[in-house]
């Protein structure tokens, strides 16, 4: 089968509190992210936007420590998966390529062609598909492919998503349960799912699998599980003042609260590694509001991270994949070329990180009206004497 390889894909974070603003210049850079009419409008935004946000985000990147652990858990997961493919008789290398940070999607593409990898297996660190995640890491690996001769010379698979795959599901519910033997009454926890929210034109406009894929991933790993718990879903990170996947985390939160409900069990079910939204947007920020709807008991299920059992699942995972078909770019959903990614639904203010992000989005039409105005030689600042 000659030299295999194989490419975990992940958003990346800061390591440290001098990246967070490039980070964050990376990842607005990202039409997947923000889509303007006009590409070259794209990064002098992202410069404009990570550059207004960059303090807010550092003060919460110092809630945890001061950097994203992302990069060193994922490096951590790599080795374990390497060393498991071992065992299973596969010789494979293993490389990280990150969307937004070091080492980026492109510098391990560079150590792939270096190692002169003949089949590639790529494997995104997100369970369920979205295009604002893996699709998005697909695209750019789609461009190279397209556009760098020596790539194709490589026998490529992609594993677009593994939310139904048994040793996943497993490793998931041995995580919950091990947490639920801890309380003293572990049948009345209220187990609650929160996955990282998408815009609802995402899968209305689009066609984006992500909703259908983390509810059928829910009850799946609940089935798996088979405890009497009642347990919820709801979609975290929500951005700007627009319709995301619902309940919201916050509001689904406040409505456990009006229920009297005493003990709480978070799992955070899009995540299999711990960073900046579940450190700090879930165990603080999502605490409070527990908390202040009257929650007295807040647990919440660690990131699989480096568990053995999630190790094997992806070590199946990739084995299986070389076994199968291959499966192409052409093969994942690609967002529309003039889709609305973000529709205009409500204001929102606040110290929130909805709110924050909404800042952004307000620089970001402070910053196009400002472009507008040097260019045309009119408008209030030139009124007003400012410009």
């Amino acid at each position: 089968m000659g030299r295999i390889g194989v490419l975990l894909l992940n958003l990346g974070g800061p390591d440290k509190i001098e990246d967070v603003r490039p980070f964050l210049y990376n990842l607005f850079s990202d039409p997947e992210i923000i889509r303007l009419p006009i590409k070259a409008l794209q990064k002098p935004l992202a410069w404009f936007i990570s550059t207004a946000r960059a303090k807010k985000s550092q003060q919460n990147y110092l809630e945890i420590g001061g950097g994203s652990p992302l990069r060193k858990i994922t490096e951590a997961q790599g080795e374990a998966l390497e060393k498991k493919l071992a065992e299973l008789n596969q010789d494979a290398k293993v490389y990280i390529g990150m969307r937004y940070w070091h080492p980026f999607t492109e510098e391990a593409i560079a150590k792939i062609k270096q190692d002169r990898i003949e089949k590639l297996v790529i494997l995104p660190l997100y369970p369920q598909f979205s295009i604002s995640t893996s699709g998005s890491s697909f695209r750019i690996l789609e461009e190279m492919w397209a556009t760098d001769p020596d790539l194709s010379e490589i026998d490529y698979t992609l594993i677009p998503s593994w939310y139904e795959h048994s040793g996943y599901l497993q490793a998931m519910a041995d995580l919950i349960a091990k947490e639920l033997e801890k309380l003293e009454h572990p049948d009345q926890a209220h187990i609650f799912f929160s996955a990282h929210g998408v815009p609802q034109s995402y899968v209305e406009e689009a066609g984006d699998p992500y909703q259908r894929e983390i509810e059928e991933c829910t009850r799946l790993i609940m089935q798996t599980l088979d405890r009497p718990n009642e347990y919820t879903l709801a979609y975290q990170s929500r951005v700007g003042p627009v319709e995301w996947l619902q309940p919201y985390t916050e509001e689904a939160l406040k409505e456990l609260g009006e229920k009297e409900t005493d003990n709480l069990l978070v799992v955070p079910i899009s995540f299999v590694s711990e960073h900046i939204e579940t450190l700090q947007e879930i165990d603080i920020e999502y605490r409070e509001v527990a908390e202040e709807a009257g929650i007295e008991n807040f647990y919440r299920v660690p990131a699989l991270n480096t568990h053995s059992g999630f190790i094997k699942s992806l070590a199946d995972l990739v084995i299986e994949s070389l076994d199968d078909r291959p499966c192409t770019f052409a093969e994942v959903t690609h967002p529309k070329e003039n889709m609305k990614m973000y529709p205009q639904e409500r204001w929102q203010w606040g110290m929130t990180t909805a709110a924050e992000v909404w800042n952004g989005r307000l620089a970001m039409l402070g910053f196009i009206a400002l472009l507008l105005e040097l260019i045309s030689g009119n408008g209030p600042l030139h009124m007003v004497g400012l410009l």
